[in-house]
């Protein structure tokens, strides 16, 4: 990173590290990886979960269908305005396919390799989003073959349908192919061997509840931070923390140190010393020019997530923070 200022430091009056959060302020901007049960769709998934945390938002990050398993992301409170980024998330799947005759395992390794790369993909018919052509990145490859079943593992960008990718392979095979099983292994940076099932949230809610035992909640409840962690980052001073979160924009004199190769336009991540997501910036300049800059904005926050009042609003004299 590209220090700054290497003599900043944080007071102990204010903020914590995310860590040392309480579980309500957990629940208030958090996530929790769940292992999605095949039968309920995500919108059912979200609503229980919401209804065994108690909480009044709780969403999910990315759409399975309901004979689909595995990872489920669920956005608990301020972490809700996150969705669309978590929605853009890349994708692994291990789809199980069902032939109407035994597979040739050369000609399917053929049509696999022919569906990697940049391809078309459009919606299947059940789907209920708008039928367009639209070109996805993805990485199809054969697992194994047993008689008229095949495993095939596929990572690929957001929106890309796997019921499409299935057919396609029956079409370049020439005969009909299924989808039997379809399981999300990651998503981002997410992946299976991090989530738990429902009933281990419920077991984990009611031991803080009725036990105040918080080990297991502090297990399933990760904090916002873990969202955005895979954007630059902007480490800022307490009094700019606090400037931004009732609204400011991100001056030079409040950066502590940056990530090298920030351009303009850039989406970053401005965090405290403590390591507290402050917001969510669009950068306006070169990472490279800011130790050349005494004052200007740097950043411009598109969503905040500090609490005002966290830390103290000093942007009377922010030039000297």
């Amino acid at each position: 990173m590209i220090v700054i200022d290497g003599d900043a430091t944080t007071t102990g009056a204010h903020g914590c590290r995310p860590d040392e959060r309480t579980i309500e302020e957990l629940l208030d901007a958090g996530a929790i990886v769940i292992d999605k049960p095949a039968g309920p769709n995500s919108h059912q998934v979200s609503a229980w979960a919401r209804d065994i945390l108690g909480v009044e938002k709780l969403g999910h990050g990315g759409t399975l269908d309901p004979f689909a398993t595995g990872v489920l992301l669920l956005l608990s409170g301020r972490s809700m305005r996150l969705t669309k980024k978590v929605l853009s998330h890349e994708k692994t799947y291990v789809g199980v396919l069902r032939a109407s005759q035994p597979f040739d395992k050369g000609a399917l390794e053929r049509a696999v390799a022919q569906l990697s790369g940049k391809i078309y993909n459009v919606p299947p018919e059940i789907s209920a989003v708008k039928v367009q052509v639209r070109a996805r990145r993805i990485e199809t490859h054969l697992v194994d073959i047993d008689g008229r079943d095949a495993v095939v593992e596929v990572s690929c960008e957001a929106g890309t349908y796997i019921r499409t990718l299935a057919r396609d392979i029956g079409l370049l095979l020439g005969h009909p192919i299924e989808l039997k099983e379809l399981r999300r292994t990651k998503s981002g940076r997410y992946t299976e061997q991090k989530t738990i099932t429902l009933q281990q949230l419920k077991d984990a809610y009611w031991m803080w509840e009725a036990n105040n035992d918080e080990a297991a909640i502090r297990k399933v409840l990760t904090p916002i931070e873990t969202i955005v962690g895979d954007l630059p980052e902007i480490v800022v001073k307490d009094g700019a923390a606090g400037a931004i979160s009732h609204g400011a924009p991100l001056l030079r004199p409040g950066i502590v140190k940056l990530d090298e190769g920030m351009s303009r336009g850039d989406t970053v991540r401005l965090t405290t010393l403590k390591g507290e997501l402050v917001a969510v910036a669009e950068m306006l300049t070169r990472s490279e020019l800011v130790k050349e800059m005494t004052e200007g904005e740097v950043a411009k926050p598109t969503s905040v997530f500090l609490e005002p009042g966290t830390y103290p609003r000093t942007w009377k004299n922010y030039s000297s923070n």
